[in-house]
């Protein structure tokens, strides 16, 4: 991993590519160029051989460098480095700050590797890449540019843990149509992150969540159900409703069946009863903060000072 800094102070980090892929991506380059220059220089020959030898020289001249060294000018600044060879082995050219390329840089690099691949075999581009910690070339260095890899292995898939067995189809009849996909997403990075977070910092993430997603179904989250648990449940809620539409409502269809006596609450929930089920151990508990006692002016422990609000009956 190579890390660099945007203007805006963002820390990218970019995967540089090997000798090996830029190697053969060069090759792939170079074959299809070097096809292009023949075909072209069979049809020029074939159309003007009434020419003489110094007309027939400066029309060879030009038909190498358009195609030869125009040619992969003007495919990198089009497709803001990809040429059919890095297209081909999943890369492309960007500038330093890891944005897209520009004219100048791809005239840089392609006037630069005249010399360092065309005239010198690739041996100069070669030893150049072995020598640089990220594998540019001249061409990079003077052009300010870095090939780096679009296509990356695959990581190991997040696992959003499963709610507690005891909160299993309690949101069966619960409306999900209004929630956006960007709350989901926030749901299942942190139901997958939480583990790694500070305990009070994770239980106020929860509860901000639990109450955006409350808001968009229109019913509010269960007493005494911690607010980790309650998105987990709505998302393996979600998971099988989506399950059941792809794969039909046979078998999965009957997977959560409705709670009986459900039916008579708004959304389908049951209401909150006295003695809730212990959590389940995978989500944290709130924090608890101890409480100073307040003393008084002799020293014992007085209670906390009243506020003057009486609860309604």
């Amino acid at each position: 991993m190579s890390e660099l800094v945007t203007g805006e102070a963002v820390a990218l980090e970019l995967r540089p590519a090997k000798l090996p892929s830029r190697a053969l991506a060069v090759l792939i380059d170079l074959v299809v160029a070097w096809a292009a220059y023949l075909g072209v220089t069979v049809a020029i020959v074939a159309s003007t051989s009434s020419l003489d030898d110094a007309a027939a020289a400066a029309i060879a001249v030009a038909t190498f460098v358009l195609i030869l060294v125009g040619g992969p000018i003007a495919v990198e600044t089009l497709s803001h480095g990809r040429s059919l060879g890095k297209m081909a082995c999943g890369l492309r050219v960007v500038r330093d700050d890891g944005g897209p390329i520009r004219f100048r840089h791809a005239l840089v690099r392609g006037a630069v590797g005249v010399v360092e691949i065309l005239l010198t075999f690739g041996v100069v581009a070669c030893i150049a890449s072995l020598v640089s910690a990220r594998g540019r070339r001249l061409g990079d260095v003077f052009a300010g540019t870095l090939v780096v890899r679009e296509r990356v292995p695959a990581g190991r898939a997040a696992f959003v843990p499963p709610p507690p067995p005891w909160l299993a189809g309690r949101f069966s009849g619960l409306d999900l149509s209004g929630v956006p996909e960007g709350l989901w997403l926030a749901i299942r990075q942190y139901l997958t992150r939480m583990g790694q977070l500070d305990p009070q910092v994770g239980w106020a993430m929860a509860e901000r969540l639990a109450g955006d997603l409350a808001a968009r179904t229109g019913t509010p989250a269960p007493q005494g159900v911690p607010p980790a648990a309650y998105l987990a449940a709505v998302v393996q809620e979600r998971q099988a409703r989506d399950a059941r539409r792809a794969f039909g409502g046979g078998a999965a269809g009957r997977g959560h069946p409705t709670p009986e006596g459900a039916a008579g609450y708004p959304g389908g929930v049951l209401p909150p009863v006295a003695a809730s089920p212990p959590a389940h151990a995978a989500y944290p508990a709130q924090p608890t903060v101890a409480a100073r006692p307040v003393v008084g002016q002799e020293g014992a422990e007085a209670a906390p000072p009243s506020t003057g609000f009486v609860p309604p009956a």
